[in-house]
C-alpha cells in the first residue's frame, strides 16, 4: 500500500528531489532529513541537492543506513546562486528520467546577499526555488502526475511583499539587524505562499499539483549561522514551543503522498489539513502574478 501511494498513478519508480542550503535548514538536517528518510524508507528513490556536501553526504550515509536503500543520492545545489540552480537542473534532466515529487524545503534566516546580489532571504527562500521550479517543471508534467511541496511558515503573517524595494534594492526589506533577518524571513515565507498560489493557477490542466505548508515550530539548526543573539531567540523558542522533526515532517509528508489532495492545489496546510482562513494578503491575485512577473525577470525567465 506505502507502494501504491508512491507511484502515482502506476508509474514504474517513484523520485523525490529534495532541495537543502548549507546556511539553514535543508534536506541534510532537521526536518528535511527525517522526510528523506521516510520517502527512502517507502522505497523512493530519494536525492538530496545540497550546498554543503560534507553535511549532506554524512546524512546521506546515514538514510541509507537507517533504510537500507541504496537509493539515495546527492547533487550539488546552492539556491543563492542562480547559476548554480541552472547548472544542477541541467545535470538532473540529462542524468534522471523522471521527477515526481519536487520538496522546496530550504530554508534560511540570516543576514548577508546572494551571489546574484540579492537579500539572501529573499534569493535563497523564494527565487532559488522559483527558478528551480521552473526548470523542472516540464520533467514533472511529463513525469505526472507529480506534484511540488514548498515548506513555508505560519510567521508569514508579518509578511509583506514591498515591490518598490524588490526593484530597487533586490531585497524584501532593508536593514542589516537581526530583527531586520527575521522580519525579511517573515517576508520570503509570504512569498513562498504567493509562488505557490500562482503556480496552481498556471498548472491548471496539468497532473502537476501544488501545495505551500507549515511544518509547526520545529528545533532545526535554522539559525546555527546567527549570531549569538539570534541563536538565543531561536532556541527559546524552540524550548517553549517546538516539536520534534519527525512531528515536523508529517505535513510536509501529508502533501506529498496523500491521495485525494489534487483539488486543493495552491493551497496552504497546517497540521496536514489546508487552512481556509489565510489572511488575504496570502490569496491576492494581483500581488501573486507581479511577484512571478517581476521574480521571471530577476531570473532571466520572461
Amino acid at each position: 500500500n506505502e507502494r501504491k501511494a508512491l507511484t502515482c498513478g502506476g508509474a514504474s519508480s517513484f523520485e523525490a528531489l529534495e532541495t537543502g542550503r548549507r546556511r539553514g535548514e535543508g534536506a541534510n538536517t532537521g526536518i528535511g532529513k527525517a522526510v528523506a528518510r521516510d520517502l527512502a524508507r517507502r522505497g523512493a528513490r530519494v536525492i538530496l541537492a545540497c550546498r554543503d556536501q560534507q553535511r549532506a553526504e554524512a546524512a546521506r550515509q546515514d538514510i541509507v543506513k537507517e533504510t537500507g536503500s541504496s537509493q539515495v543520492l546527492l547533487m550539488q545545489l546552492d539556491l543563492g546562486n542562480l547559476q548554480s540552480v541552472r547548472s544542477f537542473a541541467e545535470n538532473f534532466l540529462k542524468s534522471e528520467s523522471r521527477l515526481d515529487l519536487l520538496i522546496n524545503n530550504a530554508g534560511v534566516a540570516d543576514r548577508g546577499k546572494t551571489a546574484d546580489s540579492f537579500g539572501l532571504n529573499f534569493g535563497v527562500n523564494h527565487l532559488g526555488h522559483f527558478l528551480l521550479t521552473n526548470l523542472l517543471l516540464d520533467k514533472l508534467k511529463a513525469s505526472g502526475p507529480s506534484r511540488v511541496v514548498t515548506v513555508s511558515s505560519i510567521t508569514y503573517k508579518m509578511g509583506k511583499v514591498d515591490f518598490s524595494c524588490l526593484t530597487t534594492h533586490r531585497d524584501v526589506a532593508l536593514g542589516n539587524s537581526d530583527r531586520d533577518a527575521f522580519i525579511k524571513y517573515c517576508h520570503s515565507k509570504l512569498c513562498n505562499i504567493l509562488f505557490t498560489y500562482e503556480l496552481a493557477k498556471r498548472l491548471q490542466g496539468s497532473d502537476v499539483t501544488c501545495y505551500s505548508l507549515e511544518p509547526g515550530m520545529v528545533n532545526t539548526e535554522i539559525s546555527r549561522h546567527g549570531t549569538f543573539f539570534t541563536q538565543v531567540i531561536w532556541t527559546l523558542v524552540g524550548l517553549l514551543f517546538s516539536i520534534d522533526v519527525d512531528s515536523g515532517a508529517q505535513t510536509i509528508l501529508h502533501c506529498s503522498l496523500q491521495q485525494g489532495i489534487e483539488h486543493l492545489s495552491g493551497h496552504f496546510f497546517s497540521r496536514c489539513a489546508p487552512l481556509m482562513n489565510m489572511e488575504p494578503k496570502a490569496r491576492d491575485d494581483a500581488t501573486a502574478k507581479k511577484l512571478w512577473e517581476l521574480s521571471e525577470t530577476f531570473c532571466g525567465l520572461s
